[in-house]
Formats: C-alpha cells, sequence, structure tokens
C-alpha cells in the first residue's frame, strides 16, 4: 500500500468520522429543541386552563353581585310601595 492510498483511507475515514459526528449533534439539538417545545406547549396549556377556572370565578363573583343588587332593588320597591314583609 502507498503512502497516498493510506492517506486518502485515513481521510476519508476522518470525513466519516465526522459526518457522523455531526449527525449525532444533529439528532441531539432536534431532540432538545422537541423537548423544550412539548415542555412550552404543556405550560401554556396549564397557564390557559388557569385563566380559564380564574375567569370563571371572576364571572361567578359577577353574577352573584348581580343577583344581590337586583335583589336590593326590588326590596327597595317593594318597601316604597308598602308590599314589602315589614318588621316592627
Amino acid at each position: 500500500m502507498s503512502s497516498g492510498q493510506f492517506n486518502a483511507g485515513q481521510s476519508r475515514g476522518g470525513a466519516q468520522a465526522k459526518t457522523e459526528d455531526w449527525m449525532e449533534s444533529a439528532k441531539s439539538t432536534t431532540n432538545a429543541a422537541h423537548d423544550k417545545a412539548a415542555d412550552a406547549a404543556n405550560c401554556t396549556s396549564a397557564q390557559a386552563q388557569q385563566h380559564k377556572d380564574e375567569s370563571a370565578g371572576f364571572l361567578q363573583q359577577t353574577g352573584e353581585q348581580m343577583v344581590h343588587v337586583a335583589q336590593g332593588a326590588i326590596d327597595g320597591v317593594k318597601n316604597t310601595l308598602g308590599v314589602g314583609d315589614q318588621k316592627k
């Protein structure tokens, strides 16, 4: 085997090893990006659910307040007209 053939084989082997290293690096980077995207999606989903629950609680409180305001208005009208329950 001549020196030139030996160097060519060595270069080919080195290039192949370098290519395999790059492929592994690309796979690793892709997997890391996938994991980060999945984590972000899960976090976003959890936050959306939390905001939905908070909104539902706010709407429940607002509805209850409106019922109390309406009941107060009804009681005021009844008292003005003398129809309400008079406690003495």
